[in-house]
């Protein structure tokens, strides 16, 4: 396993690290000690950076993984959680309030059974109003950051753009990492555009969604993808190449998400532990760099076609 800094951030975090959406139930239905499993084997297995949210499942990935990290010992891993968007009894809610940013890091701190948070997100910054962002919610993380309660700051989203804005208009060193998804991966690789400006502002990447949400799998896409017909069609024919020729495109998909030493982590959620086993042995393997080009050519004139978040 490589480890990588985030950005300034002093945390050297494994090259591929644990998304704990999956045990949220958030993609199908899972069973609570196969999801705790699945946590104790990414440990096992080299991963020291575990991200989560109070949105997966509406407080419930957070729950079960709390459950976990009471077996695991604190110095093993980094722990990232966000704040901004919840939900209840199936209905999501968005609040980016300076309060409830500030009472959804001591809940999730119960929730975990840690006592701080390594870094702390405003997530899915497309959903506020930007300007609430970067003068309430951030400065509402930097004053947890300076009493200790979080040791780093971060965003999230799905739109790059949006996350350059908000580095654009706050004070240098506030924002110390990005959290980007299904934006460095076969079909899409829009990130590397943005990398020079990460960089000059010592903001470390995240990339997450290596199989952009399904889309790079033999099992295809689930009904609820926002991707564009074209899309899903180009990337069905690419996975289908990759079957024929021996090779599943999801171990593809990993190699190629790993590829790029200028993102420090790229998150792979499981609730399933030989998933994470799989998927690890995936990444000690080389990529076949020949296999990439011929993806690529598949994927045509729909790589780079992105979607509104949801």
């Amino acid at each position: 396993m490589k480890y990588n800094e985030i950005g300034k951030t002093g945390m050297k975090v494994s090259a591929l690290s644990f998304g704990a959406s999956s045990l949220g139930s958030v993609f199908r239905s899972t069973k609570e000690e196969e999801a705790l499993e699945a946590v104790y084997t990414a440990i096992e297995g080299g991963m020291n950076f575990i991200d989560v949210s109070p949105y997966y499942g509406h407080y419930k990935a957070e729950t079960v993984l709390g459950k976990a990290l009471q077996n695991i010992p604190r110095e093993k891993y980094y722990l990232s959680t966000k704040v901004g968007r919840y939900g209840k009894d199936g209905v999501n809610t968005w609040d980016y309030s300076a309060k409830r940013a500030q009472e959804s890091v001591y809940e999730s701190l119960e929730r975990l059974h840690i006592d701080h948070i390594d870094l702390i997100n405003v997530h899915d910054v497309e959903f506020a109003d930007l300007n609430q962002v970067v003068n309430e919610t951030l400065p509402a993380l930097v004053e947890l950051r300076e009493k200790g309660i979080v040791s780093h700051v971060g965003i999230t989203d799905l739109q790059l753009e949006n996350l350059k804005w908000v580095i654009e208009h706050v004070p240098a060193g506030t924002v110390e990492s990005v959290l980007n998804f299904c934006h460095y991966c076969l079909c899409d690789d829009k990130i590397v555009d943005f990398l020079d400006f990460f960089e000059e502002h010592n903001v470390g990447v995240i990339s997450a969604s290596p199989l952009s949400m399904g889309l790079l799998s033999q099992r295809g896409v689930p009904a609820w993808h926002p991707a564009p017909l074209p899309l899903v069609e180009a990337c069905k024919k690419a996975a289908e190449h990759c079957t024929a020729k021996g090779y599943p495109i999801e171990k593809l998909a990993m190699q190629f998400a790993l590829s790029n030493d200028r993102i420090a982590t790229t998150l792979f959620s499981s609730a399933n532990p030989e998933n994470v086993k799989k998927n690890l042995a995936f990444i000690e393997e080389p990529i076949d760099w020949q296999l990439v080009e011929e993806v690529r050519e598949i994927i045509g004139d729909q790589q780079r076609v992105s979607w509104a978040n949801s």
